[in-house]
């Protein structure tokens, strides 16, 4: 903070009593980790950013499309007509909007196998996922290394916010105790989804995140917070923690164990499928071999984060490490079949 253009950038946020010159350095001194930088990510990292956190480490599975851009703030047509990863893409113009804090990139799928690695170090998780079986095992994570995390979720023009600080409020399995089938589940496919409303619910994730890091930890909000951006609606429910929650009551964590884990899933705003191929150390680390492989198959492209093949009806994109995502059905089996022609296994 000794920087005068450090003192100038936040000099507005600084006058703000609660965050002060104290605050400040507080947040300079802030890691967090994004996981999953579509719609809520997008806006959570930017408003992050500007507000001068320190550090960001931001992990995302999936790339830019043009769909994306009319609420994924943080993005250009030019990320779309290149595929840019999510990730990639966010750094590139984070750092463009504020280059005095450090930013990571990882393009990734956040389990069970990585995410001790992905948060180690961070102060702080928030949530920019999709869906609800990552939710869950960040839940298990963080309750078990008390590490306070920020949930959300939009969809339509509605969405809720939960902070969670293990061992005082409760967790999120005491909010949602099962993984939902998928069958009872909306998308943005289904409902839709209104960037203004993505917006808003992002910027009080964002705001809840300042309060925790610049040490005002009174004002953190211990409800969960349900908005609804078009009947104009806004509610705090008050929550206990369950006695028998398994992940905060009886110190259970299914997800971080692997306990529970799906190979497959459909992805949220994709006709696609996001599929985990179990694979010996390393395989899959020579793209420009796979491209050579496939090119009698159809169109290939190659870049730094993954090799894709393009068939008549459908396309490949596989990822170092066996992450693979099928667009053009959301049948797995029929997905699966597809990645074991292709890879001759």
């Amino acid at each position: 903070m000794d920087n005068p253009l450090s003192f100038n950038r936040y000099l507005r946020q600084q006058r703000f009593e609660p965050i002060g010159q104290a605050g400040q350095e507080l947040l300079a001194k802030s890691s967090v980790l994004i996981c999953g930088c579509g719609a809520l990510g997008s806006v959570i990292a930017e408003r992050l950013a500007r507000s001068g956190v320190g550090h960001l480490r931001i992990v995302d599975r999936d790339w830019v499309e043009l769909s994306n851009l009319q609420r994924q703030t943080l993005f250009l047509e030019r990320h779309a007509r290149e595929a840019v990863p999510k990730a990639a893409a966010a750094v590139e113009m984070l750092t463009q909007i504020n280059s005095e804090i450090s930013i990571e990139a990882l393009v990734e799928d956040v389990t069970c196998d990585n995410i001790d690695s992905l948060a180690r170090g961070c102060d702080l998780i928030m949530d920019g996922t999709d869906n609800f079986e990552t939710r869950l095992l960040i839940n298990d994570y963080c309750v078990k290394n008390s590490i306070p995390w920020v949930h959300a979720g939009c969809l339509g023009a509605s969405g809720q916010i939960m902070t969670i600080l293990p061992g005082e409020t409760a967790c999120f399995r005491c909010l949602v105790p099962e993984l939902p089938p998928p069958e009872t589940m909306q998308t943005c496919d289904t409902a839709g989804v209104l960037g203004p409303a993505i917006g808003i619910i992002a910027s009080w994730q964002a705001a809840e995140a300042l309060k925790i890091l610049s040490g005002n930890r009174s004002a953190i909000c211990r409800q969960l917070i349900v908005i609804d951006s078009w009947d104009t609606d806004c509610r705090r429910i008050n929550l206990s923690p369950a006695s028998g929650c398994k992940t905060c009551g009886l110190r259970q964590f299914e997800f971080l164990d692997g306990q529970v884990r799906t190979e497959s899933v459909v992805l949220c705003g994709k006709n696609a499928v996001q599929v985990t191929i179990p694979s010996p150390s390393g395989s899959f680390a020579d793209f420009q071999a796979l491209a050579e492989k496939w090119q009698t198959l159809g169109q290939v492209n190659v870049n730094a984060f993954f090799v894709r093949l393009s068939l008549p009806s459908m396309q490949v994109t596989l990822f170092r490490g066996g992450r693979a995502v099928v667009e053009g059905t959301t049948n797995s089996a029929e997905a699966k079949t597809l990645l074991a022609r292709i890879l001759g296994s």
